[in-house]
Order: C-alpha cells, then sequence, then structure tokens
C-alpha cells in the first residue's frame, strides 16, 4: 500500500453495524410479549378466581358431577383442568369444564350455559374492594380460551359414560 492510502485508512473507523439490531428490536418484542400472554392464560387460576368461578358455573345453568367414586375420578382426569370441552352424542353438545383443585368434580351445560357463563365473567357485578388484583386477568384468560375438542371421550367406561345423565 501506497504511504498515502495508510495516512487516509488511519483516521477511519467502521460504523456500527447497528441498523440490522434495531430491525429486530420490535420482532423481539411481540415475541416477549406473545411468550408472556400464553403463560398467563396456561397459568392454573387462583384460588379466589376458583371459588368463585364454581358459583358462577352453577348460577349460569351448569350440574355439578362430584367425583367422589372410581369412575368420577378416571372421568376428573381424563379432562384438562380449568378448561372448557365441548363433547358431542348422538347430536347433543356439552361444555364440559373440570375443577380437580377446588370441587374435584365436573361442570357440565349446554351451549346456553356456557353463553351464560361468558356473559357473567364479561360483565361481573360491582364487586367489594377486596378482590384478587389478578381476577380480570383470570377471566379474561378463560373468555378467550380456545375450547377444546372433546372427541376423544367416547371411549366405553369414559367420561361420556360418566356423565350420561347430563345428555
Amino acid at each position: 500500500m501506497r504511504a498515502s492510502s495508510i495516512q487516509s485508512l488511519r483516521g477511519y473507523v467502521p460504523a456500527p453495524r447497528i441498523h440490522h439490531v434495531k430491525l429486530f428490536v420490535p420482532v423481539i418484542a411481540a415475541a416477549l410479549l406473545l411468550g408472556v400472554t400464553l403463560l398467563a392464560a396456561l397459568e392454573s387460576p387462583s384460588q379466589p378466581f376458583l371459588e368463585k368461578n364454581g358459583f358462577y358455573l352453577t348460577s349460569a345453568g351448569f350440574k355439578v358431577k362430584f367425583a367422589n367414586d372410581a369412575a368420577g375420578q378416571k372421568a376428573l382426569r381424563a379432562l384438562p383442568p380449568h378448561r372448557f370441552v365441548v363433547h358431542t352424542v348422538g347430536g347433543s353438545e356439552r361444555y364440559l369444564y373440570a375443577d380437580p383443585k377446588t370441587c374435584v368434580c365436573v361442570f357440565v351445560g349446554t351451549r346456553d350455559a356456557y353463553l351464560n357463563y361468558r356473559d357473567i365473567l364479561a360483565h361481573p357485578l360491582p364487586q367489594a374492594d377486596d378482590v384478587a388484583p389478578d381476577y380480570k386477568t383470570q377471566a379474561g384468560a378463560l373468555l378467550n380460551a380456545d375450547l377444546v375438542d372433546g372427541g376423544g371421550l367416547d371411549d366405553p367406561g369414559s367420561v361420556a359414560d360418566y356423565l350420561r345423565e347430563f345428555y
């Protein structure tokens, strides 16, 4: 290299490649936000919410089937906890909600009961000041959660047989 080119390169500092990183910041932030949202939706509800939730379900028209025998325990384990499962038998659609913690039971209801329940959660009555701060988050998670298809519950001796009286 010639001396003149070496002197001109001496003051040269390459520009940092920050513009590539700046492009990924919104993508990374969106991914983190999505991950936190999914974790909140999958998080099991708090005890105060579960205690009220049983009341809301029965108020909406769901029937309670306690899992107090071997068949009931099997049915309770076959359903995802604190998620709605839609199960159809002979053209009759039922919404199932397993609560293995608070009441150790399965709530069984019709589509109308499910819609009533969603309405209760979406438009709650005014609450006292001592309501758990996570109530709205957990109610929102239930309102926005996808229903689970209960097509795999038809095996002999399964949940469908145990809950037959509600169909």
